[in-house]
């Protein structure tokens, strides 16, 4: 697990800092150098068809792109651990009947979901983080609700309604954080997820919108150009492979390790 921590920190630390020490904005356009090779004079990776510095709008895209993973995983967890608590200590029939509008969602194509939630209210990023957010909590709120059945009938729980705590008391202090760790490891699992939506959207041009930029834009700008410049693609795209596998590699060990 060091391995992919490491390289993820690693990655997240240059998308953060790098766009602050890059001597070219990531939206600066340089007429005289277009669709530069790397190791240019002043574009360390070259720069793409309009002249654009590829390092700095790799890096800039790659902030984009974690901050709208991690924003989506967020609505997620929170709509996912909402449903699955209350179903899963509710139980009965209104159980059932959530549970059962889950599946229907699932059955749903969520890609279409989210480019018709674009395509109706705008392409902003906050419908974006909301879009992605709501149609990705489905799994969590399922391991949640499984998880809270399996602890409503344990003894600290039965002691604590016994003493007269409301149920939302018990299921706040003494459930939920019982359950944190499964969460956040399936939550881990998620961002990946996200990110493959996100890249998706902006490569389709539904997503993240122009003068900001994503690895999902980079990717398919450097698709267009491939033939001229394979360079402008190879770079955020590997930085997109690393990304999902260290993220994978990362929310599966998790995930092991709190489900033994």
């Amino acid at each position: 697990m060091k391995t992919p921590l490491i390289l993820l920190a690693a990655i997240l630390l240059a998308a953060l800092l790098g766009p602050f020490v890059t001597p070219w904005t990531h939206d600066a356009i340089d007429w005289t150098a277009i669709r530069a090779a790397p190791f240019s004079p002043g574009h360390v990776l070259g720069t793409d068809s309009v002249g654009r510095d590829l390092l700095a709008r790799t890096l800039v895209g790659t902030r984009i792109t974690l901050a709208v993973a991690a924003a989506a995983a967020a609505v997620s967890l929170v709509i996912g651990v909402l449903w699955g608590a209350f179903a899963g200590w509710v139980g009965g029939r209104i159980d059932e009947a959530m549970m059962r509008i889950v599946d229907g969602l699932y059955a749903l194509p969520f890609m279409f979901v989210v480019i018709l939630l674009m395509v109706v209210f705008g392409r902003s990023i906050l419908l974006v983080f909301l879009g992605i957010g709501a149609v990705e909590w489905l799994t969590m709120a399922r391991v949640v609700r499984g998880q809270v059945m399996a602890l409503k009938s344990r003894p600290f729980v039965i002691a604590a309604e016994a003493a007269g705590a409301p149920p939302v008391t018990i299921v706040a202090r003494h459930v939920l954080p019982n359950i944190a760790g499964i969460a956040i490891a399936y939550l881990l699992l998620t961002v990946p997820q996200v990110v493959m939506v996100e890249s998706f959207l902006s490569f389709l041009g539904l997503g993240v919108q122009e003068p900001l930029t994503s690895l999902g834009i980079l990717v398919k700008d450097g698709a267009d150009d491939m033939d001229i410049a394979p360079f402008a693609l190879l770079l955020p795209g590997a930085m997109l492979v690393a990304i999902l596998v260290c993220l994978t590699l990362i929310g599966e060990r998790v995930r092991d390790r709190f489900s033994a």
